[in-house]
């Protein structure tokens, strides 16, 4: 919600602090690449210090931004608090470090599956609460939201969370091992490039649906917002199903049981396309495959990667963020060049498909590399 509720007010924003609209846009292009930052940071932090006191510090920050973006004076202010307000992302990163560190893997596949469902809400609810509360109140009452939420959660943490981070039996002269030695772990990289080009296929829908919708099929803006929700139906959807059977599955089952299914949705929808049926309903049922089979995968690839070093699990966590957004980025610019203009329904679904198999591929050496292992 820190990411998209506010973008209802983008233009009131520019308006009110007498700005142009893409100074103004900062606020989102430049949060997601300070948050792919900052998890490179909590997450081996996490690791070495433990994660109650890094999430309560991001906690903390992130209430006094958006403190700061609420009576923002002028534009300068509004986005340096605003990419402080990136602290939120240890929210994401330490909640799945945290799962990780108190479940065995298979039990951190099913409570990170119902996570995700939970998470699959936000992009639906935030731009209409965030709407409403612009219309009644101001955009600034969007971040005194912000900051309210962010009070609530750090006083909870506060009361409630305990440290989880697993305790080192080493000698205490032994170094503590980084992020560079969870980079050296080949089975890491299956998982976390399973999870960036299955997140990626998803970048590269909300990019290119909305000109396929509006060029191919003509359908109205809220037809188009309908359309672009079904995605996440389909990853609330797979979320519930990852959580009530994942604990009873290995993680690289459920992460190949998820590719199949994204990857059979959208080959179904590319024969639809070569077979001369065009319409909205078709084109986005075959999409709905992505979404449903992200919820299969990610909880497996999430709880798989944080596996590999059980002791690095907060680092496991930053880094695979981190990669999740930069790969969205190279996606969705590609998607910008490669998608034409007219009849690009195919070119979307073709590349869709690619970062799915893709993905799928990497679901198949983790299988081989977790066999090798053993």
């Amino acid at each position: 919600m820190s990411l998209n509720m506010f973008l209802p007010s983008l233009a009131n924003i520019s308006a009110d602090l007498k700005t142009d609209y893409s100074t103004v846009s900062w606020a989102v292009s430049g949060y997601l690449a300070i948050t792919a930052v900052i998890q490179l940071i909590i997450g081996p932090l996490s690791d070495r210090i433990g994660r109650r006191p890094v999430l309560l510090a991001a906690l903390l920050v992130f209430t006094i931004a958006s403190v700061g973006c609420a009576f923002a004076p002028n534009v300068a202010v509004f986005l340096t608090c605003r990419m402080l307000q990136g602290g939120i992302i240890g929210g994401y990163a330490l909640s799945l470090a945290i799962v990780r560190d108190t479940r065995t893997e298979r039990e951190a596949v099913s409570l990170i599956g119902y996570i995700g469902m939970g998470m699959a809400i936000a992009p639906m609810i935030g731009p209409m609460l965030g709407g409403v509360l612009d219309t009644f109140f101001g955009w600034r009452s969007v971040f005194s939201f912000y900051a309210v939420a962010g009070i609530g959660l750090l006083l909870l943490c506060w009361v409630d969370l305990g440290e989880t981070k697993p305790q080192r039996l080493e000698d205490a002269a032994t170094p503590v091992p980084g992020t560079t030695t969870l980079i050296r772990e080949p089975l890491f990289w299956a998982y976390a490039l399973c999870s960036t080009l299955s997140v990626g296929a998803f970048y590269i829908f909300l990019t290119g649906a909305p000109l396929v919708a509006q060029s191919m099929f003509n359908v109205t803006t809220a037809e188009l917002g309908f359309y672009i929700g079904t995605i996440t139906v389909g990853f609330m959807i797979g979320g519930f199903l990852a959580g009530r059977v994942g604990k009873n599955f290995d993680p690289t089952t459920m992460m190949i049981a998820g590719r199949v299914v994204a990857c059979v949705g959208l080959a179904g929808g590319l024969a639809l396309l070569f077979s001369g049926i065009t319409s909205a309903e078709l084109f986005f049922a075959s999409t709905i495959f992505v979404g449903l089979g992200n919820g299969i995968t990610m909880p497996g690839s999430n709880a798989g990667a944080m596996s590999v070093r059980p002791d690095l699990a907060g680092s496991a966590a930053g880094l695979s963020g981190a990669l999740i957004v930069a790969g969205g980025a190279i996606l969705t610019a590609a998607t910008g060049n490669l998608v034409p203009p007219t009849n690009g329904a195919f070119a979307l679904l073709l590349l869709m498909l690619a970062a799915s198999v893709l993905a799928l591929l990497f679901a198949v050496w983790a299988v081989w590399l977790r066999r090798e292992v053993v």
